[in-house]
């Protein structure tokens, strides 16, 4: 099945990637390598999906935030390989920052909802290598942010 084949059944849309709130790009390709600049989590509406894990958000809904990150950043992603995600050889690397409480621990768990979906996406080109920190805040609030390296054809 191919990746658009797999998004279909999965009854996901990608977006073009928003344009950047800061002094940076959304993505860098040196030789065969994309580097994803980190997106934060957004709910349906668009705004930040404000919160801290071990707070006032459940490790279940940071585990939803982190898959709706990894839908944003397939459509990043799509834009750096040219409109084709199927040139993607490899989800390389994924490091996710979740705004947390001091004594919480599950970040792991949290950044789970970005991973798996990319591997279910891509297969075992979506087995990649990962951090996951908790952090004491992310920018605009949210309660979860992701960036990705991945190799493409």
């Amino acid at each position: 099945m191919s990746v658009y084949e797999k998004l279909k059944s999965l009854d996901i849309t990608l977006a073009p990637p928003a344009a950047p709130v800061a002094a940076y790009v959304m993505y860098v390709q040196t030789g065969n390598l994309v580097f994803i600049s980190g997106h934060i989590a957004k709910k349906a509406d668009g705004n930040p999906w404000v919160g801290q894990l071990g707070k006032n958000i459940s490790t279940e809904e940071g585990k939803q935030a982190a898959r709706s990150i990894a839908i944003d950043l397939m459509g990043t992603l799509q834009e750096a390989c040219g409109g084709d995600l199927n040139r993607v050889t490899s989800i390389v690397k994924v490091m996710s920052l979740v705004n947390s409480t001091p004594d919480y621990t599950e970040q792991h768990l949290v950044t789970n909802g970005c991973s798996e979906l990319l591997g279910e996406v891509f297969g075992d080109a979506g087995k990649h290598a990962r951090s996951a920190f908790g952090v004491a805040q992310i920018p605009r609030g949210s309660c979860v942010e992701i960036e990705l390296i991945a190799e493409i054809a």
